[in-house]
This record gives structure tokens, C-alpha cells and sequence, in this order.
């Protein structure tokens, strides 16, 4: 026959415990307060809070410092060249080719041959124009694009290379001596 065994009830004053700190932790109120905390969800007050908030960005003062036309052009080579490191070559090579041009106190342009560039470029003037807000410290910059009428007039020449090809081309005399002399012209 089989043994009845013990069932062992949990221990009541664990339980017990364990209700009396419920108890402790809630809170009876006997009278109600007048004060009701019902948090009201609406899209519209939403939307207006970020139109405030947006139109507070606006109203604070960018810094506009004065900047010379040295920062600039270094400002340029430098995004240049960044642009140049992620294999950006069109975007580079517009940037190098030409000075920036002066349009007006704080408005610049970028001279761009053809359409290919400036829909290319469009797409990334955002960012150029915000780099350079930013390192020259000045939120009233800004840059347009300018497609050129005579893409090979105001070039600016990268290599020796390309200098000595433009003045060949004005005066061949230049390839004699270079053939007779034995120049190396790439340097």
C-alpha cells in the first residue's frame, strides 16, 4: 500500500507579507482632488507645435561673420577634394576647373560646362552649400549654378600638360622646340 504523503501549503505569512505591501504601496484617496491628468492626443496641436518650433529655428540668429575670398577658395579645394576621395570625379573636376564667381555680397556661382554637370551637381548642392555655411561660419552664403556659354574660354588649367597644350595651340612653334630641346613637359 501506498504511503500518504504530506502536502506542504505554502507559508501563509509569506503571503501575508506580500499583501500587506500591495496594501502599502495603494494609495486611498478619500476625497477627490479636482485635479484630472488626461492626456488629450491630437494631430493638429501636433502639427502646430512643430510649425512653432520651426519658425522659432528660423528666427534665431545664424552667425554671419565676414569671411575673405582666401577661406573660400580653400573651403572649395577642400570640399573639392573630399568629393574627389568618395569618387566624385565630375563634381571635382567642376569645382577645380574654375574660381568660384563672385555674384554678389554672399552669393557665389559654380560655372558649369554642360547639363550633364549641372544635373548632377544640383543634387549635391545642398551639401556643398551647408559645408561651407559652416566652416566660414556664415548662414547668408549661397551658391548657384551657372552654365557657361564657351566652355573652353576661362578654362583653368589642372597639369603643366594642359597649360603647354592650350599655348601650343596658339602658337605650334612650341612643339618644335619641345621635339628639337627633348622636353619632358609632364611634371
Amino acid at each position: 500500500m501506498r504511503k500518504k504523503q504530506k502536502v506542504e501549503k505554502p507559508k501563509e505569512t509569506l503571503v501575508k507579507k506580500i499583501i500587506e505591501k500591495e496594501e502599502e504601496t495603494l494609495k486611498i484617496v478619500s476625497e477627490p482632488s479636482g485635479k484630472l491628468n488626461q492626456v488629450h492626443l491630437s494631430i493638429k496641436k501636433i502639427i502646430e507645435n512643430d510649425k512653432k518650433k520651426i519658425v522659432d529655428k528660423n528666427n534665431e540668429k545664424l552667425p554671419e561673420e565676414r569671411y575673405s575670398i582666401e577661406h573660400l577658395k580653400m573651403y572649395w579645394q577642400q570640399f573639392a577634394f573630399t568629393m574627389k576621395e568618395k569618387g566624385m570625379e565630375t563634381f571635382y573636376q567642376a569645382l577645380v576647373k574654375r574660381e568660384p564667381l563672385f555674384i554678389a555680397e554672399d552669393r557665389f556661382g559654380v560655372e558649369l560646362d554642360n547639363n550633364v554637370q549641372l544635373d548632377y551637381i544640383k543634387q549635391l548642392l545642398a551639401d556643398f552649400t551647408d559645408f561651407l555655411r559652416t566652416n566660414l561660419q556664415n548662414y547668408n552664403l549661397t551658391i548657384e549654378l551657372i552654365l557657361t556659354d564657351n566652355p573652353l574660354k576661362e578654362i583653368k588649367y589642372l597639369t603643366g600638360k594642359d597649360k603647354f597644350a592650350a599655348m601650343a595651340s596658339k602658337n605650334p612653334n612650341l612643339n618644335t622646340l619641345k621635339n628639337i630641346f627633348n622636353l619632358d613637359i609632364e611634371y
